[in-house]
């Protein structure tokens, strides 16, 4: 992918696994998946003291096969998707543009550190995170004795970033009349927005 598609810097990184925090966890397989085995997590970013991207908290079921084959393997990609949408030609004054996609993604690769002590701290942080700006957020204290059965059957883990690829498919080759006739007849507000960030 050409460099005009980069994310202008590593906050539009950051930015998009904050909006958009499910992510494919991809890893190799065990007998019963085949080569590969995937699960789709909501997962949090960890930033380093110079408040670089440097993991991600998260963690799996410890009845999901895949626990036992990233024990043996921590290697993994994670796959994030921001906003996306098909781009038609009726949008376009340009009786020679053709059709497109525009999409925002990013893949990490990454090495899994599992965390049983962190088991609490990742269950209290997702909730916070996702619960942000509820007026009465929810917190697990609410699920009372239910609550010490439930974190037995789970694991966290940390995901170290061992390397960053970012496409930001968003229009920046576009002229500008296009796209502002894109951005104008867009219905879709969020790839409107993530657009228009990526313009300037």
């Amino acid at each position: 992918m050409t460099r005009v598609f980069a994310p202008r810097g590593d906050a539009d990184v950051l930015a998009l696994v904050r909006a958009y925090p499910l992510a494919w966890v991809i890893g190799h397989g065990h007998a019963d998946t085949g080569p590969f085995d995937a699960t789709p997590l909501p997962l949090l970013p960890e930033l380093d003291d110079s408040g670089r991207l440097a993991s991600f908290l998260g963690h799996f079921a410890l009845a999901n096969p895949q626990v036992a084959a990233l024990r043996a393997d921590p290697r993994a990609l994670l796959l994030f998707k921001g906003p996306d949408g098909y781009i038609a030609p009726r949008l376009v004054s340009n009786p020679t543009w053709g059709p497109t996609w525009n999409y925002a993604v990013a893949r990490f690769h990454v090495r899994i550190e599992f965390a049983p002590d962190d088991n609490d701290h990742a269950l209290d942080a997702l909730a916070a995170t996702l619960e942000a700006g509820n007026p009465d957020p929810w917190t697990t204290a609410r699920m009372g004795p239910r609550y010490a059965q439930l974190r037995q059957h789970i694991v966290a883990f940390h995901a170290q970033v061992e390397r960053v690829q970012a496409t930001f498919k968003l229009g920046q080759d576009e002229q500008p009349q296009t796209f502002d006739e894109i951005v104008g007849g867009l219905d879709d507000a969020p790839l409107r927005t993530w657009m228009r960030s990526q313009r300037g």
